[in-house]
């Protein structure tokens, strides 16, 4: 996952030039869609309905510019069809809150009823170069 939203990019900034801080979230939410948000988080086509809710992700430390998941993530089995998850992304809260990072899974995934997505530890990794 490679791309930063356009608040997040502007709350590090601030952060780091010291001109206003920035309190991280207390708790990082891993949402999916079905197309590609956008950094400002239009066009999220996030997943809603048939037993879909965010689930909290937990990271490693960072080392060598990068975070991966210390944990798996396991989204609840799907009471009706979600579609082809094609993106991910990272929001700092379980419903609305504001967009962190984004990308597109390696692989696409159809969920129909009765199945779930999960990510393996380590198989989310957060990168900034």
């Amino acid at each position: 996952m490679a791309a930063a939203s356009d608040y997040l990019e502007l709350k590090l900034l601030d952060h780091a030039l010291a001109t206003a801080a920035y309190t991280a979230p207390s708790n990082v939410y891993v949402g999916l869609h079905t197309g590609s948000p956008l950094d400002d988080n239009s066009g999220a086509n996030e997943i809603t309905g048939n037993g879909y809710t965010r689930k909290v992700a937990s990271f490693a430390a960072a080392a060598s510019g990068s975070a991966s998941t210390d944990a798996t993530i396991t989204f609840d089995a799907a009471t009706g069809n979600w579609g082809t998850i094609t993106h991910i992304s990272l929001y700092d809260a379980s419903s609305s809150g504001n967009l962190l990072f984004h990308g597109a899974v390696t692989t696409s995934k159809t969920i129909e009823t009765g199945d779930t997505f999960q990510i393996s530890t380590g198989n989310l990794t957060i990168s900034l170069d």
